[in-house]
């Protein structure tokens, strides 16, 4: 149930990188105060409370989860402590945010989601790409009939040279599977791969085939020294309900000065997110379309009136906390996206094409006890 009173009260579990660029998202909107925040590093917890104007700072956070004072909660952890911190937090009757992807594995982001419905309280799951202009465009063109019958899907995402440590930001344990789980499918395809199944209107998952690979050179004390045990590049082509099909590329290295970005092609037209293009045949005549994004915002904040609340993933939550707008169904896309990415490292492992009730069955918790 939405909030009753104007003010979110959150609490922020993590308090790194990550957890700081949720405060500083939070310290730019109206109607929502950080009341507390833990981390099992108590100098990194004070530093980034004195940086936000935090009053209260635990190093567990189940004494965060206590406090009476707090209506939802930021869980700002690695992957495999998604399930056991939202779990914990659900239990306690706050309601959740946390990052991407939704967990470790299926299996657990099964269990965040049943929680969160026996609970009664609200799930949401860090995909900024939702909040992007491209996919508002995108989805204003498909809810007007402009492409007509969609069919099919691609998901992409590039970066030339980014993995996390081994390139020179951010510690090891984002390329450690016991921490983190998987590496770019996880952390960058969640993004591209949930934007999809947004547009897609998440249909259901039939088979998933793919690959991984970890071939481009590292330096090897960076390797040595980070235990690198994830996929640079994942690679998957999906089947999904009523014969549409989605490819999949997800880059963190790969020798190539860039990917095309992700598209979703129908019957009538066809769209590119970025840069955003939109692609149209009138008999004879081909036409290529350009959209003014910048414009398409201003009429959204200052005509519909409602384009802040969807500027962000975190004014998005807000506001769906203050009963403005109804929650995005991030947790059902994220959990679908989950599906995806461990069917296609099981196709990996096993070397063909799997169906969605095999992942399923055989998903397995991977989250660390906390």
């Amino acid at each position: 149930m939405p909030l009753a009173e104007p003010v979110v009260r959150v609490g922020i579990i993590g308090a790194g990188r990550v957890g700081r660029t949720h405060m500083k998202e939070y310290a730019a909107l109206d109607g929502v105060r950080i009341v507390a925040c833990a981390d099992v590093d108590e100098a990194v917890a004070r530093q980034a409370a004195e940086a936000h104007a935090v009053a209260h700072v635990y190093t567990n956070f189940r004494d965060l989860l206590a406090r009476t004072d707090i209506d939802a909660v930021d869980v700002c952890l690695h992957n495999n402590y998604h399930m056991p911190a939202t779990l914990a937090a659900l239990e306690a009757g706050k309601h959740v945010y946390c990052e991407k992807p939704m967990a470790g594995s299926y299996r657990d982001a099964v269990t965040m989601l049943d929680a969160a419905k026996r609970r009664e309280k609200m799930l949401h799951i860090q995909l900024f790409t939702l909040y992007a202009a491209e996919t508002r465009a995108a989805r204003e063109l498909i809810s007007q009939g402009e492409l007509g019958e969609i069919y099919h899907a691609r998901s992409t995402g590039f970066r030339r040279r980014g993995r996390p440590y081994v390139d020179g930001y951010g510690t090891a344990h984002f390329v450690q599977q016991r921490h983190s789980a998987g590496g770019a499918l996880y952390d960058m395809g969640t993004y591209h791969i949930a934007q999809a199944l947004y547009l897609l209107e998440n249909p259901q998952v039939e088979r998933i085939t793919g690959k991984t690979y970890q071939k481009v050179a590292m330096d090897e004390k960076r390797r040595e020294a980070s235990s690198y045990d994830v996929e640079e590049l994942g690679v998957g082509f999906v089947r999904l309900a009523g014969g549409i099909t989605l490819d999949i590329v997800e880059s963190w290295a790969a020798h190539l000065d860039g990917i095309e970005g992700s598209s979703v092609l129908g019957s009538k037209g066809g769209v590119r997110l970025k840069p955003f293009g939109f692609f149209r045949s009138y008999g004879d005549l081909d036409v290529d379309g350009t959209v003014d994004l910048d414009l398409a915002r201003f009429r959204w904040d200052n005509v519909r009136g409602d384009g802040r609340y969807y500027a962000s993933s975190q004014a998005h939550w807000v506001a769906a906390l203050q009963g403005k707008v109804a929650l995005l169904p991030t947790a059902e896309l994220a959990l679908r996206t989950m599906l995806i990415c461990e069917g296609i490292y099981r196709s990996e492992r096993l070397g063909r094409e799997v169906t969605a009730e095999e992942v399923e069955r055989g998903s397995v918790s991977t989250a660390v006890s906390l």
